[in-house]
């Protein structure tokens, strides 16, 4: 769906709706709105990230999370997820909810919701979608955030204020 036809919630502090306006204005106008992330792991130690395809208007050509987007007008956060899981990588599996992040300058005005999915024994295979995704593959969760730490430009801003946040709440150590 083009940018200009492709419709979303402007949303206030509290993530209550407050307009109705294109993708493009939305960012045009820098507000803040709706968006789910998916980690999925295939072990408790490795996520699947992709790298975003050239052509995408935000952080093109750099890494990102399993699957992502925004939360188009109406839709709930649980079903813009299973919806991005699905375009993105072509899989339907079970989504657990892990946390919300209000909207901020490192989510890029996105209230974020992120859920977390799992293969078990390799099943469901990940096939990315080769018009939103470069590459993408299976990492080391420690791997990953070694490099959201020495390399933070490789990674799309809102994927490394979640994935930090993920890491700190999976060991609080």
């Amino acid at each position: 769906m083009s940018e200009e036809r492709e419709r979303i919630d402007v949303v206030d502090d509290l993530d209550r709706v407050v307009a109705v306006l294109s993708r493009r204005e939305v960012h045009r106008r820098g507000l803040p709105h709706r968006s789910v992330h998916v980690f999925l792991l295939d072990d408790p130690e490795r996520i699947y990230l992709q790298r975003r395809a050239w052509s995408k208007d935000q952080d093109p050509g750099r890494w990102d999370s399993s699957a992502s987007g925004h939360v188009d007008s109406g839709e709930s956060y649980h079903a813009a997820a299973e919806r991005e899981l699905q375009e993105e990588l072509g899989i339907l599996t079970p989504l657990e909810p892990l946390f919300k992040t209000a909207a901020c300058p490192e989510t890029c005005g996105e209230h974020s919701m992120l859920y977390q999915a799992r293969t078990v024994g390799g099943r469901p295979v990940p096939r990315p979608n080769p018009d939103e995704i470069l590459e993408g593959g299976f990492f080391p969760l420690r791997e990953v955030l070694e490099r959201v730490t020495t390399a933070p430009d490789t990674f799309a801003a809102p994927f490394r204020c979640l994935f930090v946040r993920y890491c700190r709440e999976r060991d609080p150590r």
